[in-house]
């Protein structure tokens, strides 16, 4: 069995100008940082809200190992079929029981067993089930399997994604926060052994407003009608991180912001 697990964590994927910016770099990427596990938040992917079958079955293919989303997850329809038939595709765990998909799997990551975990948050967000609570029943179980825990937290407000990352500490290997498209520069290890990050930042449009056309953003702003809006087609900068993992404890050894401007 391998000594550590090396993963690499990319997200949020936004648009066409992502998808081509990580089918291009990805394999780049992996010999870099000498991933033996690919995880990429997609739910941003197909036009900027949701996740088409056909981004899916292009993200696996490229090398990523699992996908994880959030609450743009539901915007297309045909994504919904595919919650259920693939066990890496993750949704949040912290919906009510009945929807679709599932919200944790595990993957082989060079010899070790790993598990991913997928939580959204509820402060500004959707009246979900408690992630503290979903977390830890769903962590006590994952821990009987392996103590490589990756947990993906979907969410708005910082305090909400660091009080979590603290609640887990020392129960999962990484907590990683996703959903706000911006990059924060607060990695680091926690006393018992978790290395958090409150957003990994998105694979997206560099020169935008969270993946999309400024232009639009600004009129929002200025007339505050809910103008709609595509996710602008740019060269694109590629944010996430990359992690180590003692594979016997758990514990990670080391973490590190990733980030890096493609050329298309």
């Amino acid at each position: 069995m391998t000594k550590s697990v090396k993963a690499l964590i990319l997200g949020d994927l936004v648009g066409q100008a992502g998808c081509r910016a990580l089918f291009l770099a990805l394999p780049g990427l992996v010999k870099k940082h000498s991933a033996d596990l690919v995880v990429v938040n997609g739910e941003n992917a197909a036009g900027g809200f949701g996740l088409a079958p056909d981004i899916v079955d292009r993200l696996f293919s490229t090398g990523v190992h699992v996908i994880t989303s959030g609450n743009h997850i539901w915007q297309q329809k045909d994504i919904l079929p595919l919650l259920d038939s693939r066990d890496k595709l993750l949704r949040p765990h912290n919906y009510p029981k009945g929807v679709p998909g599932h919200g944790f799997c595990f993957a082989e990551a060079r010899g070790a067993k790993a598990a991913v975990l997928n939580l959204e948050g509820r402060v500004r967000m959707n009246n979900l089930l408690c992630p503290f609570v979903t977390a830890k029943d769903v962590v006590r179980r994952l821990r009987q399997e392996t103590r490589v825990i990756f947990v993906d937290f979907h969410a708005e407000e910082p305090e909400e994604k660091e009080a979590l990352a603290l609640y887990l500490d020392g129960e999962v290997s990484v907590v990683f926060g996703t959903h706000t498209h911006v990059a924060t520069a607060d990695e680091r290890v926690l006393p018992g052994g978790t290395a958090y990050i409150t957003d990994i930042g998105m694979v997206g449009p560099a020169q935008s407003v969270i993946g999309f056309p400024p232009e639009m953003a600004v009129q929002r702003a200025l007339t505050q009608i809910p103008i709609k809006s595509e996710a602008l087609d740019a060269p694109a900068c590629i944010c996430g991180i990359a992690v180590e993992v003692d594979a016997e404890s758990g514990r990670a050894l080391k973490i590190e912001r990733v980030r890096q401007q493609s050329v298309v």
